[in-house]
């Protein structure tokens, strides 16, 4: 069984596999007790292997990697909360009985299959032990001699025994890598730089850090989802250059792909690769300066996030050095969910707007916000509509507009249909993001936005690149000015030629820029 949808054919079935050979010579030579335990053994690890190869293929169509079977049971959990939120409770309990249930016949039924077969070998010695002599001389002469199936797939298998030292190497390469990293998040370039040398350019200013969900380049590039997306990035350059605002824009290659969005944000922000659960939770639990620390950290700006994405405790608030949070339930809506979007974009700006972004901070500070967008979350139906500002209320006007739309399963089961809605979502999220710097921002706003992930393999494709776009819009052109240096495309939209840098290396490119001086520490 071949671990990617795209391998999957018959080819894949009917290759001569040595672990079945061997197998059966061992089961030959063994006595009745010992050949049927053997047997069930031999069935229930042939039932993991289904498991974990199947487990293999979501990943990789879904986040672009294998499972890890150390680090990834946890993210089973928000698999269910994500098909609960897109298919409804009594679709997603059906989903989840169905699939344990599925496990366990795997596992039953395969133990019982080897142990029928080890006993029809044992009835039949003479005719067994010749076919299994024969089995094996053909296994080595057509791997000797690199004999292919139609679509070259060799005939000879040993994929089995591949799979379990590929994945007992990646067992013993996470506990390898999460001592490692330990090491390296104790280094940081700007861990003891003092308050007044940090982001000394921006003093002053109205800093919006914001997230767009799933933003990757494939929206931008894809010849489905970029004309649109295109024309809206075209049409919202202009529309700033009127209100005064300029962009640059370019490339980051995210630590994620297909969701974990979290990785994407603690990557940006720490300036460390996060591209496993293992390594988030050891940045959280770390002293390493993010951005939006290094904001509080000078005294001069109050630090407030909005999240419509979170939906429980949230302890990351205290790595991030956010003073204040918004959760989907502080923002006061009443409208209803889009799918996973607990709701639109352009009603968690205005709560930005209405809450935060209109207040002035005390003791005469200025204010970094880090906002967290969501509607462009997949399935990407249904997808809410711009609405006028002033009529968004608590919600309520987007009943209509989610009763309109389309239904996730329809989406979810068409992948040119995919690729199309997830465009319009993006162009849905851009417009709301920059409606609401060109309505309410000012001379002092500066608004960084970028994507966490690119989409999953379904709509992206599956040699699809991990990058996302990144945008800085300002007014003050000194702000631009100090990352001339970049090469960033001007405007909202980086050309394919654009600079392309590993996400974790913006943190330090964007400190230094903005007039932070170095003093490293190393533990």
């Amino acid at each position: 069984m071949p671990n990617t949808v795209v391998e999957l054919g018959p080819a894949k079935f009917v290759r001569l596999p040595s672990e079945g050979i061997i197998a059966a010579a061992v089961a030959l030579a063994l006595p009745r007790r010992p050949r049927i335990v053997l047997a069930a053994v031999f069935g229930v690890v042939l039932g993991a292997l289904t498991l974990v190869n199947a487990l293999d293929m979501g990943f990789k169509q879904y986040l672009g990697r294998s499972f890890n079977a150390i680090l990834d049971w946890s993210l089973l959990g928000d698999a269910e909360s994500y098909l609960e939120d897109t298919m409804g409770r009594t679709a997603t309990l059906a989903v989840s009985v169905g699939a344990v249930v599925l496990v366990l016949l795997v596992f039953v039924l395969l133990a019982l299959a080897t142990v029928r077969l080890s006993n029809l070998l044992a009835r039949h010695p003479g005719r067994a032990t010749r076919g299994t002599l024969i089995a094996g001389v053909v296994w080595i002469t057509c791997s000797s001699f690199g004999v292919q199936l139609a679509g070259g797939v060799p005939l000879a298998a040993d994929s089995t025994a591949t799979t379990l030292e590929v994945k007992a190497r990646q067992v013993k390469d996470t506990l390898h890598d999460e001592a490692e990293f330990r090491k390296v998040a104790k280094v940081d370039a700007f861990g003891n730089t003092p308050p007044d040398q940090l982001l000394t350019s921006l003093r002053g200013k109205d800093v919006v850090f914001t997230f767009i969900e799933s933003y990757g380049r494939s929206a931008i590039e894809d010849p489905i989802e970029a004309p649109g997306v295109d024309s809206t990035l075209a049409v919202r350059t202009e529309a700033l250059a009127k209100a005064g605002f300029h962009a640059k824009s370019g490339w980051l290659t995210s630590a994620t792909y297909g969701g974990s969005s979290w990785l994407g944000h603690s990557t940006t922000m720490s300036g460390l690769w996060v591209s496993n659960q293992q390594r988030y939770r050891t940045v959280m639990a770390s002293d390493h300066l993010s951005i939006t620390k290094a904001f509080q950290k000078t005294g001069d700006f109050d630090t407030v996030g909005v999240m419509p994405g979170i939906q429980k405790g949230w302890p990351e608030q205290s790595y991030y050095g956010l003073d204040k949070v918004y959760n989907a339930f502080q923002l006061g809506y009443k409208g209803p969910k889009f799918s996973w979007s607990t709701m639109p974009d352009q009603y968690a700006l205005q709560q930005f707007q209405d809450r935060v972004h209109s207040k002035k901070p005390a003791d005469g500070k200025s204010r970094m916000s880090f906002v967290i967008l969501t509607s462009s979350h997949q399935p990407w139906a249904p997808i809410p509509k711009m609405v006028p500002w002033d009529q968004l209320g608590d919600g309520s006007i987007f009943d209509a507009i989610q009763k309109a739309g389309n239904k996730a399963s329809d989406v979810i089961a068409d992948t040119t249909k995919s690729r199309q809605e997830y465009g319009k979502s993006v162009q849905y999220s851009v417009t709301a993001l920059t409606e609401w710097l060109e309505r309410y921002g000012n001379d002092d706003t500066v608004l960084v936005f970028l994507g966490d992930h690119q989409p999953i393999a379904r709509v992206s494709g599956n040699h699809a690149s991990r990058d996302v776009p990144i945008s800085i819009v300002a007014k003050d052109p000194k702000v631009l000015d100090a990352i001339d240096s970049w090469n960033w495309t001007d405007g909202l939209r980086p050309a394919h030629d654009a600079p392309v840098w590993k996400m974790s290396a913006f943190r330090d490119k964007f400190l230094t820029a903005y007039g932070s001086t170095p003093h490293p520490k190393t533990n």
